[in-house]
């Protein structure tokens, strides 16, 4: 015969009945949770780097690699064609104003001197020559004029006795006639002598101004010559570090060919190479920063090599500090040059997150979840990119590479 199951005892195996239920269901829901964080992708903050948007300053600029240069090195040339005899100095060598650096063989130059001098003398010589033969000229023309003008006056007189003759009936018309043909004669020799005399006063006073100009010539060629002579043995021009000079004793070299680079490692320019697709941005006057070891130097575009080789042409920077102690001789900095800039505006730090100006997505940190957000950037700059559309001051942007989580729209950021 059944009996009824005590209450007591069915509620007990109703509550276990619930218990294991519950259990059940929580290690279910426990396990579904930790299978889909198992399952979703997430990134730790240790391993992502992050830039919260602000407001500042913006510069867009050109990099471009750089190396630092002497602002002035002075090159010393041969003045003359020679060879070279001794070498005093070697690269390294700090150098004082005028100190000689090298010295030349210079006979050749001396015999040219020697051979100028002698033109000058020659031409000196003519011209006192010429000056004698004129004033000869002049004492005998003078001589002659002062004859013929004893001449010219006694057939004058001679002239006036026949007119009276004439005129008393006692000389013929014929013998007065040649009266006055003797005294017309002798004052066309006289003019003609007194020409003469102008004609050869002037004709050597022109030959004697082409000989001075002459002797001009010589006398400046002479000091050019002697110049070069006594440029025979280089010396530094201002203080300075040899930085090279030419290696061989007895070697020929030619008028003009370099001996030796002294520079002025007191002050520096950097020389920046810049790929030409940049050409038509690049002007003299723009601004440039100066990267070395995390310092920067303040500078300016001063010059551009008009000449591209290989795709890269060349850019002169004038720094601020042309003396700073952070600047040594080749050493290689990195160089902005500043093509436009914004005193204020929207800016996120650089990163390996964007290409740069124009509209893409980047991920932003909103209620611990990166969300792809579209922005737009506006200017490049070294260290920061200006943020036209798309974020607000505050915004917390993930800066590190993220293309391998491009096909979410959003990850858990632990």
């Amino acid at each position: 015969m059944d009996r009824e199951i005590d209450p007591a005892i069915i509620s007990r195996h109703r509550r276990r009945r619930l218990a294991l239920g519950g259990t059940v269901l929580s290690l279910g829901v426990f396990g579904y949770v930790a299978l889909a964080g198992l399952i979703s992708p997430s990134l730790d903050r240790s391993d992502i780097r992050t830039a919260v948007v602000e407001g500042g300053p913006v510069d867009s600029s050109i990099a471009a690699s750089g190396v630092v240069v002497p602002e002035i090195e002075q090159v010393i040339t041969s003045p003359v064609a020679a060879r070279v005899l001794r070498i005093f100095e070697r690269p390294g060598a700090r150098l004082r104003e005028g100190q000689p650096i090298v010295q030349l063989d210079v006979s050749e130059s001396r015999l040219a001197v020697e051979k100028v001098a002698q033109d000058l003398a020659i031409k000196a010589n003519t011209q006192q020559q010429k000056r004698l033969a004129l004033r000869k000229s002049l004492i005998e023309l003078d001589s002659k004029t002062e004859v013929k003008k004893l001449q010219l006056a006694s057939l004058e007189s001679q002239l006036r006795r026949d007119r009276q003759l004439f005129k008393e009936g006692l000389l013929s018309e014929d013998l007065l006639r040649k009266s006055e043909l003797a005294e017309a004669q002798a004052g066309i020799e006289l003019k003609q002598i007194s020409a003469e005399r102008d004609n050869a006063q002037e004709a050597t006073r022109t030959e004697l101004a082409g000989l001075d100009m002459e002797i001009g010539k010589l006398r400046k060629d002479e000091g050019e010559a002697r110049r070069q002579l006594d440029l025979a043995s280089p010396r530094a021009g201002r203080p300075g570090v040899l930085t090279w000079v030419i290696s061989e004793e007895g070697a020929a070299v030619e008028k003009g060919a370099v001996l030796a680079r002294v520079a002025d490692f007191t002050s520096f320019r950097v020389d920046a190479s810049v790929s030409d697709v940049h050409a038509g941005r690049v002007v003299v006057g723009q601004a440039a920063v100066v990267r070395i070891n995390n310092e920067t130097l303040e500078g300016t575009v001063r010059s551009i090599n008009p000449t591209i080789a290989n795709g890269v042409m060349t850019v002169a920077i004038g720094l601020a500090q042309a003396s700073s102690p952070l600047l040594r001789q080749n050493l290689r900095v990195d160089v902005s040059i500043v093509t436009a800039r914004k005193p204020r505006t929207l800016r996120v730090r650089r990163g390996p997150f964007s290409t740069g100006e124009g509209s893409q997505e980047v991920s932003v940190v909103r209620g611990g979840r990166a969300v792809k957000t579209p922005v737009t950037f506006g200017l490049t700059g070294f260290d920061y990119y200006e943020v036209t559309n798309g974020l607000m001051a505050g915004d917390e942007v993930i800066i590190s590479d993220m293309r391998d989580y491009q096909r979410l729209s959003g990850i858990r950021v632990r």
